[in-house]
């Protein structure tokens, strides 16, 4: 089992994609503290989980709203308290926010997602940070996605949020070579979950023709399977993946399973990162 005794967090574990990465890791071994803001939801699945666990394996779910201060705090106070040293965060708690024309949204809903989104990711690193330098190892996972390389008009709050959280990604991995924490982020693909479903109920008014129109090719086609993407995390959980550090992956498009044999190479390119290109990179000379 690639995750054998590690301890780990998951963010927005009771549905979706958070919720099939909770499964992944107990199947591999480790002890997880999952949360998300619905407290029923969270004890169900908590309960599901525990039938299966192995002998020992240490299963704990909590409320919390992970860009609230407090909330984050007694999150990881938890998690001192009955796992352990701990050695994965995985920040997967987000949402899509308010959709139309960015001068025509709701301010509160704005504001609200990149709270969510940005905030939410933050403060659980800030926490997961102080643990990690302590103990000298630590991982650390944040969800990205295509609002991080592409404009995604109608949808503005989603889209800064992500590429802000794929900033902030690579500044901290840079923070943190030195003390052995491997920071990374990865875009899933584009999967059916409850995101996808508040697109089509929102309507092509609101998010766009074309973005519409691709949700409804990708709900009758199915989406990218949630498995690559999780596989992706288990292998940025693992040491496996050692090294490994500041990179925007793509659970469908790159070939992320042997990247630990290219480190002398990551660490020396700025391949898998946000850039400005400029007009040498496309053979203008301006």
């Amino acid at each position: 089992m690639k995750l054998e005794n590690r301890n780990a967090i998951v963010t927005g574990g009771s549905q979706g994609f958070g919720r099939a990465i909770v499964e992944a890791f107990v199947r591999e071994g480790a002890n997880v503290l999952f949360c998300a803001r619905d407290g029923e939801s969270l004890a169900r699945f908590e309960q599901k989980l525990k039938e299966s666990a192995r002998a020992g394996q240490r299963i704990l779910a909590q409320a919390c709203d992970v860009s609230s201060a407090s909330d984050s705090e007694e999150l990881f106070r938890r998690a001192d308290d009955e796992l352990g040293a701990l050695h994965i965060l995985i920040n997967n708690a987000g949402v899509y926010g308010p959709k139309g024309p960015s001068e025509e949204v709701a301010w509160d809903e704005w504001c609200r997602c990149i709270e969510i989104n940005l905030y939410g990711t933050f403060l659980p690193c800030r926490h997961a940070i102080a643990r990690f330098k302590k103990f000298g190892y630590g991982k650390i996972v944040n969800l990205s996605g295509g609002g991080a390389t592409n404009p995604l008009p109608n949808i503005s709050a989603y889209a800064a949020s992500k590429a802000a959280v794929v900033r902030l990604t690579e500044t901290l991995a840079e923070e943190l070579r030195a003390f052995r924490v491997d920071v990374n982020a990865i875009a899933p693909g584009a999967l059916n979950t409850r995101l996808l479903d508040e697109v089509l109920q929102a309507g092509p008014e609101k998010v766009g023709a074309d973005f519409h129109a691709r949700a409804i090719k990708q709900s009758q086609e199915g989406g990218v399977p949630l498995d690559l993407g999780v596989d992706l995390c288990v292998y940025l959980a693992s040491a496996e993946s050692d090294g490994v550090t500041g990179k925007l992956l793509s659970a469908k498009w790159d070939t992320w399973s042997c990247l630990h044999k290219r480190k002398n190479d990551l660490n020396s390119t700025d391949i898998y990162t946000l850039r400005r290109i400029v007009p040498e990179d496309r053979g203008k000379k301006w």
